[in-house]
């Protein structure tokens, strides 16, 4: 077993992954620095979500390593997965997954609530996310009265309050209108950075891909020197470079 790299916050090691027998992780080797945001880029099925989801130990590679800091995510059990998952890093999925029980902010707040939080600061938080997010009239309903562009805001609230070590955001706008992506990529990037937060993003626009500091391109689940990605302007097309 070889130890990981310093400066790598992830770092993970020939990723091999199926799904009932068909391939979608390749011998897959990465690392990513601390307090970078990386994309992970390549076309639909290319393997970005299992690959998101190895490095944040939702899934167990059948082969291969997975490194947080000194921490072998790879061998963990259950329960202790779940808790570095609980404690350290953020999840935001392509398509909100709120508790519809909970209002807006107590959505955003449960993150905190579940590590200990008081009621009072898990709130103040909340709260204070929302109005970040520009949906702070939206604190006290319901998400099924709310628009998919605003239940995807509260999403991207939940998982920035906790401040988490590591985010993986798997699409985090693919459902969004042009005005909600472009608001919620500033606020995802900014807070990002102010906060010395990791983020891991997958995605298949050439346009969230130019905001990573850096970009690893899958297709077929293997790494490749470039992928053509989409764009929303005329070009119509673009190539993101692998520097790993």
């Amino acid at each position: 077993m070889v130890d990981p790299p310093d400066n790598d916050v992830i770092w993970a090691r020939s990723l091999r992954h199926s799904h009932n027998g068909s391939p979608a992780l390749c011998g897959v080797s990465m690392g990513v620095h601390d307090g970078e945001i990386l994309a992970v880029t390549g076309p639909r099925g290319s393997g970005k979500t299992t690959l998101l989801h190895c490095l944040s130990g939702q899934l167990v590679p059948q082969q291969g390593e997975v490194w947080f800091n000194s921490v072998p995510v790879h061998t963990l059990g259950p329960r202790l997965r779940e808790r570095l998952r609980r404690d350290k890093f953020g999840w935001i999925a392509p398509e909100p997954q709120l508790v519809p029980e909970l209002n807006a902010w107590e959505n955003v707040a449960l993150p905190l609530l579940l590590r200990g939080a008081s009621r009072r600061e898990a709130k103040r938080a909340g709260l204070e996310w929302l109005e970040r997010l520009d949906i702070g009239v939206c604190a006290r309903k319901r998400p099924h009265t709310l628009l998919q562009g605003q239940r995807q805001r509260i999403a991207v609230a939940r998982a920035l309050a906790a401040s988490p070590s590591v985010l993986f955001a798997d699409e985090p706008t693919a459902t969004l209108h042009l005005s909600d992506r472009t608001h919620v990529l500033r606020t995802l990037t900014s807070a990002a950075r102010s906060h010395g937060i990791t983020v891991v993003l997958a995605t298949h626009d050439a346009e969230v891909a130019a905001l990573a500091d850096r970009t690893v391109p899958l297709l077929d689940g293997r790494p490749v020197a470039t992928v053509a990605l989409p764009v929303s302007d005329a070009e119509g097309r673009a190539a993101c470079s692998l520097s790993v």
